[in-house]
């Protein structure tokens, strides 16, 4: 029997605004940062679970505070009945019943409350000597399913269902882990497409990533003058060919009518989808958009809060691919449930990725939904950017264009000493 000695938070800051990687129309200047969090125990294992949230430069140091606000519920606790029983681990820190007040279910606490649980479900990966993928993807449909929280979700998902839908993902099974470890899972490049880039730099980078790298998707930020948008969708579509597929990301930029009518001088492009056209909070006009604008399809989910907004947006068909984020929401549990959400819904899930540590935790969730809940790649891509990865002790490694599967135990979110000492935030 082992107790939670310890939550150790730690602000890491990198200077991207140098470089404007990450730049787009909404954010234009962004620090890539990561509010770190290590759950220590006094197991004599010496594993130490690790979290994080990706912020974006300033506030990171309040989501630090949000998790240390919460360490109190951890501390002292058995690690055992924690991790044999994640449901109250969840109930803890979900159900803190003055913290709650503060979202509920929503926010920095919400996303500091992922941080925790991440830790935790690392700590069991890395007991149990399995990735996160392997670990949530090889539990028994019945265990998995009493991880999760299923309030709210009545009238959309049933725990039954659930059971239902892992309980057929085990036929074929072993034969996808295989497909997986051998040929990864495709991913596609935003790296050419920040809008501090120049139209030089951005045309070069998109021959790189895919006459280089092998991706079949580029995606490029939109939404700061149409003008500039149609030469530079020109310029991309003339450098990757006609059999590259090219997606555009507003990153909430646009008022209902305003994206109808820009994303309509986009349609000579045969874009992928258009992703984030308005705000995140806009069930009602995410499904306005998606009607006037098909057949180009509408993606978005990288600032849903919770499983609830999830649940309105595809209950109103509000969006034609369905996006996640590793640590906008309450860890590993609530990213199950939106792939359960997902597959009950039948749409496909493309996971936003590329800030610090998100490839690196993103992919676990997509390649967990292959082996164990959709069962195929089609329509799937994980979004990644070729930065920051020299910062993790498993960095994402790629090939071809695909991510390849993670194989060390744990959620790939541990960061090197090196990093530690050289990119903690002192003010």
């Amino acid at each position: 029997m082992s107790k939670i000695t310890g939550v150790k938070t730690y602000d890491f800051r990198f200077p991207t605004s140098n470089t404007l990687s990450g730049s787009d129309a909404m954010n234009p200047d962004p620090d890539y940062s990561s509010a770190y969090v290590e759950i220590s125990t006094d197991a004599d294992d010496g594993i130490i679970g690790v979290g994080f949230v990706f912020t974006i430069g300033r506030g990171n140091d309040v989501v630090c505070a949000a998790m240390n606000s919460m360490a109190h519920t951890l501390v002292g606790r058995n690690v055992e009945e924690l991790l044999d029983n994640m449901r109250l681990a969840w109930d803890l820190l979900v159900g803190d019943s003055q913290l709650r007040w503060l979202g509920p279910e929503k926010g920095v606490e919400h996303m500091a409350i992922g941080a925790l649980l991440s830790a935790l479900w690392d700590i069991k990966a890395k007991r149990a000597g399995k990735p996160l993928w392997r670990l949530l993807g090889e539990m028994e449909p019945e265990e998995l399913v009493a991880t999760l929280d299923f309030r709210y979700l009545s009238d959309a998902l049933r725990p039954e269902e659930a059971i239902e839908f892992l309980k057929d993902g085990q036929r074929g099974k072993q034969e996808r882990i295989a497909n997986l470890l051998e040929n990864g899972y495709p991913g596609y490049s935003t790296a050419a497409g920040w809008l501090g880039y120049s139209d030089e730099k951005m045309v070069s980078l998109c021959k790189e990533e895919t006459q280089e790298k092998g991706f079949k998707l580029i995606k490029l930020k939109v939404g700061r003058r149409v003008e500039d948008d149609i030469r530079r969708l020109g310029l991309a579509r003339e450098a990757i060919g006609p059999d590259v597929k090219l997606a555009v990301d507003a990153n909430q930029v646009w008022d209902v009518p305003d994206a109808i009518s820009w994303i309509n001088e986009f349609h000579d492009f045969d874009l992928a989808w258009v992703e984030e056209p308005t705000s995140p909070d806009d069930v009602v006009g995410h499904a306005t958009i998606a009607r006037a604008i098909n057949p180009i399809p509408v993606a978005t989910g990288e600032h849903m809060q919770n499983r609830i907004m999830f649940k309105q947006y595809l209950q109103m068909n509000a969006f034609g691919i369905m996006q996640i984020d590793a640590t906008r929401v309450a860890g590993p549990q609530e990213l199950v449930i939106e792939y359960l959400l997902a597959k009950k819904f039948n749409k496909p899930v493309c996971p936003h990725a590329g800030g610090v540590g998100l490839c690196e935790a993103v992919a676990h969730f997509a390649m967990f939904d292959y082996v164990a809940v959709s069962g195929t790649m089609e329509n799937r891509l994980i979004e990644y950017v070729d930065n920051q990865h020299e910062h993790f002790v498993h960095p994402t490694v790629i090939k071809n264009g695909n991510y390849m599967p993670q194989t060390a135990p744990g959620n790939g979110a541990e960061m090197t000493q090196a990093t530690a000492e050289k990119y903690l935030y002192r003010g």
